[in-house]
């Protein structure tokens, strides 16, 4: 069931799909020379969707933005823009293939008219896909608006984003299939895996892969959390025998990722994205320079040296970051200072209280961590952007990589210091527990409580309002109240914050735990309410993110084989550390060093075998790719001969 259907002004029955919002000064002209490009034919440079003015809502009296607009499109229309995107849906063999209009029949789902063969994410997208090839043809600039230039070729939407005319793009939700999602994936408390074909067909790829890993790292987390419990009771002063764990870490953190990327790629296959090809990045709207030709496309387009940027990154982001480490451990070393000083009052008149505030100067540290990785995230975005990176994927690299370099310093230095400078185990062993234990309270509070409560108040007084003049009941709300709710409803800024917390509780577990055996306890019970608290604020919280096509996890599948190596090179160091290791080398420290280095570097060698042993995309999967580019090379050539005898014919 689709949004409750409008009529468009050209009398074209639609469903609402996406919504664009102006800013509520924007002129006239500029708002008709819009909606007419939205409108017009494809062959004239127009998008050809269906779009409206939104009528006003209950709060009509209040100040109410008039410049929101509906757009949706006809069942054709989605049906080429489909084809166009390159969407893969499951052909009558059984097989993912890319959609065309001409073979329409022959796939799976397609009935009568294909009225339900695409989902609406899918939809959504293709609209989105749409809006964002509208480029200008012969205009200067934005009509009623000199400060917006255009030049052929410029990305429309992207111009209006940047100057601030067009404030807010969005898909609308669809509440009937929300309530079913809601009910399946969070509102009964059961233990089962995740509807990830129900996320995927709701949310789009990108988001389902990521509560599919989430998934999959937590289950992956299991064994350990098992092995861990009983260690933890029966050797809990006996830290010599932390070996066998450590060695049991090393083994677990190469094999998960080694197997999630076969379980990703299955997924992908399933989902007709492992195949689907990447679409030519446009600039980001954000992206500035002096205008030139894209050797490329041959389009006009602002062009940015890179030895420019390059210079950016290395005199001003560089030393930036630097800076922010120095910083970092300076706080570090209070944070010692601190210890030592509670320490001291405990070893004078130990009481319970004294044994309390041994944990003060962690907890202190813990939420100083979290406010000083939230100040150099907004600090890393500013530079990034300032970077001028021209695509989307290379904006990304950047600040994941400035983002991840700060958070892992911040977070595991003095984890790091405790067990390699002062080789005090205990220590090391309260500052995890309390480390993990506080983040994770911390995280819990702002993800989820913090936005819920805050979207609370607004919904009540928007419902406020509506009640005022219309009795609702049990009705649902109408659709410009629908709409201006969700338009007021928190942005999902993607999947970037969640994947860091998890990088983060990886690198607890695979670092250290085999000091603090219950931190993979901790973390399974963390990711179990991590599951509930983003599926609810995904349902309830925020607006609906746009579907994205995603294949695996991306860059962060890197970060975290990186934490795996690192893994590596921690747990050998602290089994060399290990007084039953030691006690085979009672003589020569220099020998016990290259022991331990040495069967590090064979244990990286193992790891590097495994990652060419164990292939990412299974067997199966890689011989029906492998099928469907034989066919389609084959149908191209039958095609070559065909053209080829009509043209001797023709000749003749």
């Amino acid at each position: 069931m689709m949004l409750q259907g409008s009529v468009d002004s050209s009398g074209s029955r639609f469903s609402p799909l996406v919504v664009l919002e102006l800013a509520s000064d924007t002129k006239e002209e500029a708002i008709a020379w819009l909606l007419s490009r939205i409108r017009d034919k494809q062959q004239n440079g127009g998008a050809e969707l269906l779009v409206e003015q939104l009528g006003p809502g209950a709060g009509a009296q209040e100040k109410e933005n008039p410049n929101m607009f509906l757009v949706g499109a006809t069942q054709q229309r989605l049906l080429s823009g489909a084809e166009e995107v390159g969407l893969f849906k499951e052909f009558n063999d059984g097989s993912m293939r890319g959609f065309t209009c001409a073979n329409k029949h022959n796939f799976t789902d397609f009935k009568g008219d294909g009225d339900s063969f695409l989902s609406m994410a899918e939809c959504q997208y293709i609209i989105k896909h749409e809006l964002d090839t509208l480029r200008a043809k012969d205009e200067t600039h934005v009509p009623g608006h000199t400060q917006a230039k255009l030049y052929p070729g410029k990305s429309i939407i992207r111009r209006l984003q940047s100057k601030g005319i067009l404030v807010q793009i969005f898909p609308l939700h669809e509440q009937e299939e929300l309530k079913r999602l809601s009910f399946s994936w969070y509102k009964k408390v059961k233990l089962s895996f995740q509807p990830l074909d129900n996320i995927r067909h709701y949310y789009g790829e990108g988001l389902a892969l990521y509560f599919g890993f989430l998934e999959y790292f937590t289950f992956a987390l299991v064994p350990m959390a098992l092995i861990g419990v009983p260690y933890y009771v029966f050797d809990w002063e006996d830290y010599d025998k932390y070996v066998v764990f450590a060695v049991f870490n090393l083994v677990w953190c190469t094999v998960i990722l080694e197997l999630w990327k076969r379980c990703s790629a299955s997924l992908a296959y399933q989902w007709g994205t492992l195949s689907r090809k990447k679409a030519f990045e446009e600039p980001r709207p954000g992206f500035h320079g002096v205008l030139g030709f894209n050797p490329v496309t041959g389009r006009e387009e602002p062009l940015y040296p890179n030895a420019k940027r390059q210079l950016r990154i290395y005199l001003v982001s560089l030393p930036f970051v630097l800076l922010c480490l120095y910083l970092s451990l300076y706080v570090m070393m209070i944070y010692f200072q601190m210890e030592g000083w509670a320490l001291s009052i405990h070893d004078e008149d130990p009481t319970f209280w004294t044994g309390i505030l041994l944990f003060i100067p962690s907890i202190i540290y813990a939420v100083v961590i979290e406010i000083m990785n939230l100040i150099y995230r907004y600090a890393a975005e500013f530079l990034t952007e300032w970077e001028n990176h021209r695509l989307e994927s290379s904006y990304q690299n950047h600040l994941v990589l400035k983002v991840l370099v700060f958070n892992f310093f911040n977070c595991f230095a003095s984890l790091f210091y405790i067990a390699f400078v002062m080789q005090d185990m205990v220590l090391l062993r309260q500052s995890l527990a309390t480390l993990l234990i506080t983040s994770q309270i911390l995280n819990q509070f702002m993800e989820a409580f913090l936005p819920y409560w805050l979207q609370r108040r607004r919904n009540k007084k928007l419902i406020r309002k509506v009640q005022k003049r219309q009795t609702l009941g049990d009705k649902e709300l109408p659709l410009a109240e629908q709409v201006r709710l969700e338009a007021d409803m928190s942005t999902y800024l993607g999947t970037f914050d969640d994947y860091l917390e998890l990088f983060l509780l990886f690198g607890y577990v695979s670092l250290f735990s085999c000091v603090y055996p219950l931190a993979a306890v901790l973390v399974v019970l963390n990711n179990i309410t991590e599951v509930y608290s983003d599926a609810f604020k995904l349902c309830r919280v925020f607006k609906r993110p746009f579907s994205d096509p995603a294949a695996n996890i991306g860059v962060w599948q890197l970060a975290f084989e990186a934490m795996s190596v690192i893994a590596v090179v921690t747990n050998c160091a602290l089994i060399g550390m290990s007084p039953q290791v030691k006690a085979y080398f009672p003589e020569s420290e220099t020998q016990l060093i290259l022991w331990t280095v040495a069967i590090e570097h064979g244990l990286l060698a193992f790891k590097f075998i495994l990652t060419v042993v164990i292939p990412d995309v299974p067997k199966h999967i890689q011989i029906k790719l492998a099928r469907l580019e034989f066919e389609s090379l084959e149908a191209l050539k039958k095609k070559k001969m065909l053209e080829a005898s009509e043209l001797s014919k023709g000749v003749q």
